[in-house]
């Protein structure tokens, strides 16, 4: 039996910070953000049975074990055994975009994905929610990851939407954009490669002490205010309300890069510098900080006068997902 699913990456607009339990359990959290169209594939395959190994793992590396306890991708081997997998695999991961250190949920969108993958094989449809819910056990309860829980529900339900939280609570909102409006929004975002890959793990633990701390309550408190400005603006789609959006995306990371010295340094800052230079209505950094990807609104026209400004760095135009984590292909024997 062949399984294929398809699991999109995200983009955070405003809010990140107050999706950690350690900061909504105290005080409401929100995000807004949108899952896009670049993918985290996976397939998996049945061994037929005359190979010398049980499980066969291709990622950015290859792993052949006998064993689950032996497979050295964290999430593969957690997720294997949680559903007591009893089944000889071979399964392959490929991803539109560089998922080590982007900035775009690539971690969550594959826990998501091989979570929907493990569910198919086993015939089981899970709600959205119930697959994102799942994705956050494992990461923050089983792998102990510092995680917060926005890129496991962009990568399960797609779209663009708000997500709140307060205590154990989540309320999904669908952000309610007209179609040209939407047309607008993808025509109008790319993604700027920063050429620095890094462990967001590592920034995020120094911003989750000072969130514990409470060091930084005033900063995310005007990030979770930032949420229902842009979505009153994505919804009202007035004269001129790319611009503005983009004027809040600088402001966002202006106040992101204050929360801890992890998030921002001098290439960076140049680099955000030359994107709004080049005429871009305004940018942000992706993800926790420190590197990945910066996302930048930009009229179409402007787009050629970004890419020579910021060469030899990669700019990718992309477009709002609207299907989230999906089985697209199953094929039995």
């Amino acid at each position: 039996m062949l399984t294929v699913t398809r699991t999109p990456l995200r983009i955070s607009l405003f809010g990140g910070g107050t999706d950690y339990p350690e900061y909504f359990e105290r005080a409401p959290g929100a995000v807004v953000g949108a899952a896009i169209d670049k993918y985290i594939i996976i397939a998996a395959l049945d061994l037929i049975g005359c190979q010398d190994y049980n499980y066969r793992l291709s990622y950015s590396r290859v792993e052949h074990c006998g064993h689950i306890d032996e497979i050295e991708h964290p999430v593969v081997r957690e997720v294997l055994k949680y559903f007591d997998v009893n089944r000889r695999l071979d399964m392959s991961i490929i991803s539109d975009l560089p998922a080590a250190g982007s900035g775009l949920g690539s971690s969550s969108a594959f826990t998501v994905g091989f979570l929907r993958t493990i569910y198919a094989i086993q015939n089981q449809k899970p709600t959205k929610i119930e697959l994102a819910k799942k994705a956050i056990h494992v990461e923050r309860e089983i792998l102990r990851e510092n995680v917060g829980v926005q890129d496991q529900l962009h990568a399960a339900f797609g779209g663009i939407n708000r997500f709140d939280f307060s205590g154990s609570a989540i309320r999904i909102s669908p952000v309610q954009m007209s179609s040209a409006a939407i047309q607008q929004l993808n025509a109008s975002m790319v993604l700027v490669h920063t050429g620095i890959a890094r462990r967001a793990t590592t920034t995020v633990a120094a911003q989750i002490a000072v969130t514990r701390a409470r060091a930084i309550d005033k900063e995310l408190s005007e990030l979770y205010r930032l949420v229902e400005e842009c979505v009153s603006l994505l919804e009202a789609g007035t004269s001129g309300w790319l611009a503005q959006l983009g004027e809040m995306l600088s402001a966002s990371w202006r106040i992101k890069r204050t929360l801890s010295h992890e998030v921002s340094n001098a290439v960076l800052d140049d680099l955000f510098e030359a994107i709004i230079a080049s005429g871009a209505y305004g940018a942000k950094l992706c993800g926790a900080g420190g590197g990945g990807f910066f996302l930048a609104l930009i009229d179409p026209d402007r787009l050629p006068a970004l890419i020579e400004r910021v060469a030899p760095l990669s700019v990718v135009p992309i477009g709002i997902d609207v299907d989230g984590s999906t089985l697209i292909y199953r094929q039995t024997r």
